[in-house]
């Protein structure tokens, strides 16, 4: 989860522009739709990529068809470990970009996406990498009146209480991120068994951004200009996906403590120790402005923080911490 820092003003990128190659992740046909989109989009950049590159996670089938019905992008197999971070890594493997941007095949990027975040690494020399917003789109329509914005992050979008403005943070997303490809290969990419796969949840992109800071000595940017879309399906509309999506992303932050040494997780207890309970408070009182759905928000805010709770210890236990 990001945090806000002061950020120092960095002198332009005196250099020729940077190339950028696209890298989307994609496993099943199930979202061939949602691939297509994420393509286009990268496509159709006022700044135009390099290339674009479509990593396959073991779906043969998968894999001909984009070979088939895509011949404008570079399609790649991910032959070794299943899930999201072996497959990116598949991609980035290739690539010949001076940058390579993430995008997964369940968005799709603004006009201006690339651009905002090459901008970003032009301006400000000691910047490793760039992360922009990404908007939920939810396939319902509006968010459900349940659901507290301060929790945003459960479905994949920017939260209430990440900046406004272009920021240093911690870390970034990998569904909209570049990053100098140097760097991305200097400490191996994604952790390579670790992210997200089946029910497991583990945050395989902080895990790197952290890694990658802590190698270069430099830092991750938040570019909020750098736009893209995530789509939210039905299924993710649901309190009960609420609550295991809480309880998975506790367990998940707690077994990348456990990885890392040293990791410290001083943002996700900002976050839930100060914007969370404003919020909450906010809720409870919003009936009085007339809005009646403030309770629930506020009750749905109280089940998150004990899911994600319960998950983290549970997440500790496992790997044997001491509880910090």
């Amino acid at each position: 989860m990001p945090r806000s820092l002061a950020l120092v003003a960095g002198t332009d990128h005196l250099g020729p522009p940077a190339t950028v190659s696209v890298v989307i992740a994609s496993y099943t046909e199930a979202r061939w739709d949602g691939l297509t989109a994420a393509v286009r989009s990268a496509l159709q950049q006022d700044r135009p990529p390099l290339e674009v590159i479509v990593a396959v996670d073991h779906a043969p089938s998968l894999l001909q068809r984009v070979r088939r019905e895509l011949p404008e992008v570079r399609a790649v197999a991910n032959t070794g470990t299943p899930g999201a971070s072996g497959t990116r890594n598949a991609g980035a493997s290739v690539a010949e970009g001076a940058v390579i941007a993430f995008l997964d095949d369940d968005t799709r990027a603004s006009r201006t996406w690339l651009a905002d975040l090459v901008r970003g690494l032009d301006e400000v020399p000691g910047a490793v990498g760039v992360g922009g917003r990404v908007s939920a789109s939810w396939a319902a329509g509006p968010a459900p009146r349940w659901f507290p914005a301060t929790f945003l992050w459960a479905v994949g979008a920017s939260y209430e209480g990440m900046p406004g403005a272009r920021s240093a943070v911690r870390n970034v997303w990998s569904e909209n991120m570049a990053v100098w490809r140097q760097d991305f290969a200097r400490v191996g990419g994604f952790r390579d068994g670790f992210g997200k796969l089946d029910t497991s949840s583990a945050p395989e992109d902080t895990e790197f951004c952290i890694r990658v800071a802590g190698a270069t000595g430099r830092t991750w940017l938040y570019e909020p200009e750098a736009e893209v879309v995530h789509d939210v399906p039905a299924g993710r509309a649901t309190w009960s996906f609420f609550v295991r999506r809480c309880y998975a992303e506790g367990k998940g932050k707690a077994e990348m403590a456990a990885l890392d040494d040293g990791t410290t997780l001083a943002d996700e207890r900002g976050h839930a120790l100060q914007a969370i309970p404003r919020r909450i408070l906010r809720d409870l009182a919003a009936p009085l402005r007339g809005d009646v759905w403030g309770v629930a928000r506020a009750f749905t805010a109280g089940a998150g923080l004990l899911a994600a709770g319960l998950g983290y210890a549970a997440g500790l236990s496992a790997a044997r911490l001491p509880r910090r």
